[in-house]
Order: structure tokens, then sequence, then C-alpha cells
């Protein structure tokens, strides 16, 4: 399916790695400009390299944006590099915490700022423009872990689950304008860092000593329950993000998309 994305200029949050980087690489394929974002020019410069050397395009941008200067700071380089962004992609987030009675208040408003807050910055920064264009997508990056929280890493499970009310809310906002606001909810993504723990977990089990022996194990484990029998890539839920962000998705709006291998063993 051509999702007629040339033309577009995506904004994608913390895509100088992981889910992020995945996603950017879809994107830049399907034709848009891809502004690649990382807390360090240097490291997302490498990914929006990579996409250039492909022959896509796509500018590197950097900035706090946990923060309000930080994210000024990256409002600013976006609309340099391009002048708007059609699609944000609030991808970055982190999963972290120290439970219920080791974490301090602190904490809860740390990840509040990270997980939370930093996609609304850029999202008021970006939605007057789409508005104004009568385009616009805008895409957070929570977990299934929203809606299935366990007893660990409380603070984390619940701003993510703050997305996907907020998604509901926004989309309220923006009804009727040309912009749709969405939430993609991944499971395990077998990124870098997730494929390290799991293959050191699988020689240590005697599982193998490829990612191609050990992932059947993973993908059938308790703690996954993935019924697909594979561990979703970053470019999984890159396909996904792609298809929201396309003109092909204008009747998906306040959602909230699982992308999971059937791991959610719920019915929403």
């Amino acid at each position: 399916m051509d999702l007629a994305l040339g033309g577009r200029v995506v904004l994608i949050t913390g895509s100088e790695r992981g889910t992020g980087r995945g996603c950017a690489r879809v994107i830049a394929r399907e034709g848009a400009t891809v502004l690649v974002h990382g807390f360090e020019l240097e490291k997302a410069e490498r990914v929006a390299a990579e996409l250039r050397d492909e022959g896509h395009s796509a500018f590197a941008i950097s900035g706090d944006i946990r923060t309000d200067a930080g994210a000024e700071e990256s409002v600013a380089a976006a609309r340099k590099h391009c002048g708007h962004v059609d699609v944000l992609v609030n991808n970055y987030g982190v999963a972290e915490g120290r439970g219920w009675l080791a974490g301090t208040t602190d904490d809860w408003i740390d990840i509040y700022h990270k997980n939370v807050l930093s996609g609304v910055r850029l999202t008021r920064a970006f939605l007057p423009g789409m508005r104004d264009r009568g385009f616009g997508r805008v895409i957070f990056v929570s977990t299934v872990g929203a809606t299935r929280p366990q007893k660990n890493l409380p603070h984390y499970y619940a701003s993510k689950a703050a997305l996907v009310n907020m998604t509901v809310s926004l989309a309220q906002e923006v009804a009727g304008t040309g912009i749709t606001v969405n939430t993609v909810s991944p499971g395990i993504i077998a990124t870098d860092e997730v494929k390290a723990r799991f293959l050191e977990m699988g020689r240590r089990n005697g599982w193998g000593e490829t990612w191609e022996e050990i992932e059947p194990r993973v993908a059938t484990a308790g703690f996954l329950n993935a019924s697909a029998g594979i561990v979703g890539t970053p470019e999984d839920v890159g396909y996904l993000i792609a298809f929201l962000a396309s003109d092909r998705a204008r009747y998906i709006h306040g959602a909230n998309l699982r992308i999971d291998g059937g791991a959610a063993d719920s019915v929403q």
C-alpha cells in the first residue's frame, strides 16, 4: 500500500536509538522527511546520516524535552530545518523506577516529566500549525502495561496510562480540524538492549547462542505469552505508526492500538 507520505515532515522523539530508530527507518523509506531527535546531536546525526546514505531525507535535532527550555530548543531546530511538522511521534520515554515503597515523590514527578510532559510540550508547540494547515498527526507511544500494569515500576505504568487518557482528550480538542490523535502500545520489542538481555538469559539457560535460536523460547515464555510466536521488531512498530501517519488512517482517531503479538490477555 502506498501510504503517500512523500512531502510530509515527521518528527520522532527519542529516535536516535531503539524503537524510535526503527520507526525513523520505516517512515523515511515511505518518502517522508524525518527529523531524528536525540538528547545528543551527535547520536541523532548518526541515524540521520544512515537515512541520507540510503537516499532519504533526514535531519538531526537535539534538545532535552524533559524541560521547557529543551523542548523549545528542539522545536526551534525542527522549524529551522523544515519550517513545520506534519506528524509528531511522541516516542521518547523510559521504563525505570524503584517500586511502591522504595521510590520517592520525586521519582513520580521525574517520570511524569519524562514520559508525559515531554510529549505535551511538543504537542502544544506544533498543534497550532497543524490546525492552520488542516492536516496533522499526533501519535503517542505507550505500552501494553498501561492497561495491564504490574506491581513493579508503578509510576512508569501510571505515566504511560496517562498518554492513553490524553489521547482521548486531545482527539476531542482537535475534532474536525484534519488532525488525528492516537496511541500505539507495544509489548516487548527486540531493540538492541532487549535482545542483549534475552541473549544473556538464553545462554545462561542453555537455549542457544544466537537470537534466531533464542527468540522462539522468549516468544513463548510465560511472562510474554505471545501467540504470534515471535518478538516484534522496532520496524514492526514503525509500520503501524507509518500507517497512522498517513491519510489512509484518517478515520482512526482517539484510539489506543496494541502491537504486542497477542501478549495482552485482556479485552481492552
